[in-house]
């Protein structure tokens, strides 16, 4: 690059200096000289530049619309899809009330503490706000804010800001003028007091009520109120809780400023300012609604589209209709924490002090290093050591620890096929407790439900599922010279193995060899095709057992692509959203299918499916739920039993669950009840089954095998026809009239008629009594109790369940007569 001329550069900057010292030498004579034109003009510049910059702010203050709004809160309702409320997003945790639904104290001392001149001024209280301006520049800085400007605060504290700056304050004066021009004085107060906060997520003076008195709004007397409205002025340092002297001295001020007013006698004040501080202290919990998990992702995805088409979802009414069916989501929630708190058992059992704590120091004390705890500890100068020693002798940090690792959680989603509509969405346990969402946020291995991918791709390639592999030992050389060498939790048998059995017994040896034939990248893009699209994908072997994390959303819309005949469907959240008068602003249909597999291989994939629940690895769906539909499913273990997963498909539904801990490092201990046939099958089936006895889900409904027929046949047998009959010769004449035949005699056999009265069969037609060829009719199979009373039959709170007819699954096909009785309990984990 170029070095510039310095010299050149410096000469020309001496010329400019030369053309303008004149012009500034004539500006500073006038300003040492002013003359009375000029000093008149500088007087009337300032207030003028003044006006302009407060003209240029307005655009930049909420609009008169957005004022509007703000005074009758409409927050957005979420609808089930049978008209259900599911959820209401509010911006804060609130309850509106009227001000004719609150205490007249709480009123009184408002305007007597914060603006006794409230109902003379229209905004701004020019003569307290000049006092503000003269003690803050003489260094006793005042606030001179009316209850209108803290509204305006309150209200857009984006938009206005709390900065001590002029900008700020300027702001805040223009829209205290909008809102007294929109509102009137009642209005102003009502929406102050429901909006303004009080610490513990407690916004509004009805919710302050309820948190520091446990009473609502209108019931407070003269002391509670000042008690509230003496926070005010500063929540933390005047909070009642952890400052009762501070809020008490507060309190008294604001008793004796409404003595000051007029509104309290002062020997009442004097009576009042001497009684105790009594709280009744109690945090207020917004109720989470049957839905929570799936309200939180859709409150994401509504503020996106609001944005997009100027809608407030806080102020604006909107309606959305959603997919939720809500009968679905309380059988899924039941489900899910009947489970859930039976699996908390085992856990509590297998970690308590005396057994898993004890028996796992490293792990324990790894536990201890990842809590801010330690971390503070640390901070504060202590030495590992010292900090491990004195945390580990917290018995209640300890305990709290020990609770929080070892909470069992679960996920579980269910959806329509056929449409992608989410029917219900189950996200945790307890929502309170774990608000993390482990169907959309959390990423698992999938372990053995990710190898209906693989089969698939090798269908496919053009396997079928009577081909056979040798059930024995495989190695496969990975890169770096490693090599991978999976195993299952019995022996190999080394005889053949159809795979048909080698998915019904999720062995992992016929599945890694099935991977090696197919290859790692043909399985990824199948299984991205079926729905898995947003986690990533090892192209690796391994990947056959399930070794990549993904969500359990995926799982389940990928599911629903076998379902629907190897189409998929983006899953779907929102039908419609409304205006609050019913005028409809949007409507979302399902997306278009997109095809994955071909019918005939996904049906392929189905029949073999259907071999797990009917004598596999998730036969407790027929044995224990009585579950008798048309279903198929795959049941998932990772290694040492860190996840457990079941996923079953059904023509109109399909549903999946998750179960394992937050941490991964942390497993039920049970090679039994760690299985997914064990861990989260029992949700599944659980759901699966009274969805089915309300009839929500049709029992009689079958997957339908394709047509094997294609568009041009109808032509080609017409043609057929038609050439035929063009050279056929003519009919022969009808025959004459047999003569009359002779019964005969008595000791003759009546099977023993002439060859002439046989009748011969019509071509391609079969005998009606006898089954078709791979008809796929199963025998009937016994229908178990209920594993819970109150849903036998005749029980009260449940119809007696019918049972369906028999369903026509795939042929079943017997294993090999060497291969050895592979174990119906579970799938087994994969060796990576």
């Amino acid at each position: 690059m170029k070095r510039p001329n310095v010299p050149a550069v410096r000469e020309f900057l001496q010329q400019q200096w030369l053309r303008c010292k004149p012009l500034a030498a004539r500006g500073w004579h006038h300003v040492r000289h002013p003359t009375r034109r000029g000093a008149a003009l500088a007087a009337a510049a300032v207030p003028a530049l003044f006006l302009l910059y407060v003209l240029l702010l307005i655009p930049f203050t909420p609009s008169i619309s957005d004022i509007r709004k703000a005074k009758v809160e409409q927050p957005a309702q979420i609808l089930s899809a049978d008209g259900k409320l599911l959820a209401e997003f509010k911006p804060t945790h609130r309850e509106w009330v009227a001000l004719s639904d609150i205490s007249p104290h709480v009123v009184n001392a408002l305007i007597a503490t914060e603006d006794h001149r409230f109902y003379e001024h229209h905004g701004l209280d020019w003569k307290r706000t000049a006092s503000a301006a003269v003690h803050t520049f003489s260094g006793d800085r005042q606030g001179g804010s009316t209850i209108t400007q803290q509204l305006a605060r309150n209200l857009y504290p984006d938009e206005i800001g709390r900065a001590p700056t002029l900008t700020r304050k300027l702001k805040e004066a223009i829209t205290a003028f909008k809102i007294e021009a929109l509102y009137t004085k009642r209005e102003i107060l009502e929406t102050y007091l429901n909006t303004v906060p009080f610490l513990y997520n407690a916004y509004g003076i009805e919710m302050a009520a309820r948190t520091y008195f446990d009473k609502s709004a209108d019931e407070l007397d003269v002391v509670e109120a000042a008690t509230l409205i003496g926070m005010l002025k500063g929540n933390s340092y005047y909070n009642p809780v952890i400052n009762p002297e501070r809020a008490v001295e507060r309190r008294n001020i604001v008793l004796a400023q409404m003595a000051k007013r007029g509104v309290l006698d002062e020997a009442r004040v004097r009576t009042l300012q001497r009684r105790p501080l009594r709280i009744d202290f109690e945090r207020q919990t917004e109720p989470p609604g049957p839905a929570p998990h799936f309200a939180q992702q859709l409150r994401k995805w509504l503020i996106g589209w609001a944005d997009r088409h100027n809608y407030n979802i806080y102020a604006d009414g909107l309606v959305v209709r959603t997919t939720i069916d809500a009968r679905l989501q309380a059988m899924a929630t039941q489900a899910l924490n009947r489970q859930g708190n039976q699996l908390q058992s085992i856990a509590d059992a297998a970690w308590s002090p005396r057994n898993g704590w004890r028996e796992n120091p490293a792990l324990v004390q790894a536990f201890v290093r990842e809590t801010p705890e330690y971390r503070a500890e640390r901070d504060a100068g202590q030495t590992p050591e010292a900090a491990m020693k004195h945390l580990l002798a917290d018995s209640q940090f300890m305990q709290n620890l020990r609770q929080t690792k070892t909470r069992v959680q679960a996920g579980f989603l269910a959806l329509d096929p056929r449409t992608g509509e989410i029917r219900a969405w189950v996200g945790s346990r307890d929502f309170t407790q774990d608000p993390f969402d482990h169907v959309q946020q959390a990423r698992r291995q999938p372990g053995s439900t990710f190898k209906p991918f693989v089969y698939g791709a090798a269908f496919v390639k053009g396997a079928k599922p009577d081909d056979t592999l040798l059930d024995q030992p495989v190695e496969i050389p990975l890169a770096g010279g490693e090599v991978w060498r999976p195993t299952d939790d019995t022996p190999p048998s080394n005889k053949p193995m159809t795979l048909r059995d080698g998915l019904a017994y999720s062995r992992n040896s016929i599945t890694a060899q099935l991977m090696q034939t197919v290859g790692p990248s043909r399985v990824v893009g199948l299984a991205r095709a079926m729905g898995v699209r947003d986690s990533k994908l090892e192209a690796v072997p391994s990947l056959a057992l399930g070794t990549s994390p993904v969500s359990l959303r995926e799982m389940v819309s990928a599911y629903g692509t076998i379902a629907n005949e190897g189409r998929y469907h983006t899953p779907l959240m929102v039908t419609r959203i409304e205006d609050p008068h019913g005028n409809v602003l949007a409507e979302f249909a399902p997306s278009a299918p997109e095809r994955a597999l071909s019918a005939e291989d996904d049906y392929t994939l189905l029949s073999v499916m259907r071999e797990v629940v009917n004598r596999g690895t998730g036969s407790l769906i027929r044995s224990r739920f009585g579950i008798r539909a048309d279903v198929a499913g795959k049941t998932g273990t990772t290694q040492d039993n860190a996840d457990g997963w079941f996923i079953l498909i059904h023509p109109q539904l399909v549903a999946g669950a998750w179960v394992g801990f937050n941490d991964s490092r942390v497993t039920l201990r049970s090679d039994y009840w760690g299985q997914g046939a064990h861990s989260a099958l029992p949700i599944v089936g659980d759901f699966f089954s009274r969805s089915l006895r309300a009839r929500i889900v049709d029992p009689n409904e079958k997957f339908q095998a394709p047509d094997a027929s294609h568009w041009y046949d109808g032509w080609f047998t017409r043609s057929r026809d038609w050439v035929v009959g063009l050279f056929a010769s003519k009919p022969a004449p009808p025959p004459k009239p047999a003569p009359k035949r002779v019964a005969p005699p008595p000791d003759t056999p009546a099977s023993a008629a002439s060859e002439s009265e046989v009748t011969a069969p019509i071509f391609g037609a079969s005998d009606v009594n006898a089954p078709a060829p791979d008809s796929g009719v199963a025998a009937p199979w016994p229908v178990p109790v209920s594993p819970y009373p109150s849903d036998a039959p005749g029980s009260s709170e449940a119809p007696a369940y019918t049972p369906a007819p028999p369903i026509s699954p795939a042929p079943s096909i017997s294993p090999a007569p060497s291969m050895p009785p592979a174990p119906a309990s579970d799938d087994t984990r994969p060796n990576s």
